[in-house]
């Protein structure tokens, strides 16, 4: 089983309700996006945009249950994987002891000026490295 290293409470807004009084499945991937902060934060400390080297390649979801507003919600996240140019994040939903999604998302280090992958540096693998599940690199 993976090491989840970051939670992350979220209370659901009310404008987060779909027509059946559920949270819209819209919803779920932008909560996983704030919650990979603290992973941003290791590639692009301070999140200053004009530094920001990450785009998203990839992101899946899969919805398990339902979730309800006015109950906070946990996403747990981690790192799957860390390969030469792109990481994969590993995320959950968990609504009252309830896991109610589960995704994955892959992030590749990318150079905006020239438009094209890179290498991620070995500083930051070496951060990212510790919180993987296998603790091997690819």
């Amino acid at each position: 089983m993976m090491m989840m290293i970051y939670e992350t409470e979220i209370q659901p807004r009310f404008s987060e309700t779909d027509a059946l009084g559920h949270i819209n499945n819209a919803v779920v991937p932008v909560w996983f996006e704030q919650a990979r902060s603290p992973i941003f934060e290791i590639f692009v400390p301070g999140l200053a945009p004009e530094d920001w080297n990450l785009i998203l390649a990839r992101v899946e979801v899969d919805y398990l249950a339902e979730l309800f507003y006015q109950s906070s919600v946990t996403i747990k996240t981690g790192i799957e994987r860390v390969g030469e140019k792109s990481l994969t994040v590993k995320q959950e939903v968990w609504q009252k002891e309830t896991l109610a999604a589960q995704g994955k998302a892959v992030l590749v280090y990318f150079d905006h000026k020239n438009k094209r992958s890179e290498v991620i540096p070995d500083s930051i693998k070496q951060r990212l490295q510790k919180f993987t599940a296998d603790r091997a690199s690819s």
